[in-house]
């Protein structure tokens, strides 16, 4: 009898930490640090300049407000779910934004040599 006692006394301390640790989270803050310091990067890399990268930066900027949005409203999983979805468009607005900084280069030194070749000949 005292072995059923102890089992069942040991389920609700392992239920009732259960639910501390879960209502601990629950109300744990939504954290932007992640998509907020993406998009001001793809911001400084230039993205609003570049039409296919300004895309995703107003993308990303969009999903942070509605993360916020869900998470004001106790929706935290959808809103941590936005969070990533801004952090991995900010992340390919400032792939592009460096694409596009590339290829211009490029063009420019082929630009040059094509000039240098013709002023040789």
């Amino acid at each position: 009898m005292k072995q059923v006692s102890r089992n069942r006394i040991m389920q609700f301390v392992v239920a009732i930490a259960a639910c501390a640790t879960v209502a601990g989270c629950a109300n744990a803050p939504l954290r932007t640090e992640g998509s907020t310091s993406s998009i001001r990067a793809a911001e400084e890399a230039g993205a609003a300049q570049v039409p296919q990268a300004s895309l995703h930066l107003q993308l990303a900027k969009e999903e942070l407000a509605s993360a916020r949005t869900l998470s004001g409203k106790g929706d935290k999983d959808e809103a941590r779910s936005m969070l990533l979805r801004a952090e991995a468009d900010a992340e390919l607005a400032i792939v592009l934004s460096h694409k596009d900084a590339e290829k211009a280069e490029a063009t420019a030194a082929v630009e040059s040599v094509r000039q240098l070749l013709k002023d040789n000949q």
